[in-house]
């Protein structure tokens, strides 16, 4: 291959390499636009927050009652601190059996 061939197959390829871009930008541009859209919400029907060993220290969702809460737990799993607004006591501190030790409306 001589040179000028080399040269003339550069600029052929260059070329092709262009019109094709423009062309698949034309012809699937509108489908690219969708997947760089965000959501302002994530869903989800529990959230928890585990420590290095995977043991949970935190979870907001919904209980077997289908009411909602937010759940801290201490690092040895012996204390929870339990928040939500579909009980009497909003805000309870439980032992490790689901006694209340502390609570305020």
């Amino acid at each position: 291959m001589s040179r000028k061939d080399y040269g003339t197959m550069l600029v052929l390829a260059m070329l092709a390499g262009l019109v094709g871009g423009i062309v698949s930008e034309r012809v699937f541009g509108s489908e690219s636009a969708l997947a760089q859209q965000r959501s302002k919400a994530v869903t989800s029907e529990e959230y928890l927050l585990v420590d290095k060993s995977g043991r949970a220290r935190a979870g907001l969702g919904l209980d077997a009652r289908g009411e909602v809460g937010l759940i801290l737990l201490s690092k040895d799993g012996n204390r929870s601190l339990y928040l939500t607004p579909d009980e009497a006591k909003a805000l309870q501190l439980k032992d490790k059996d689901g006694k209340v030790l502390w609570a305020i409306p």
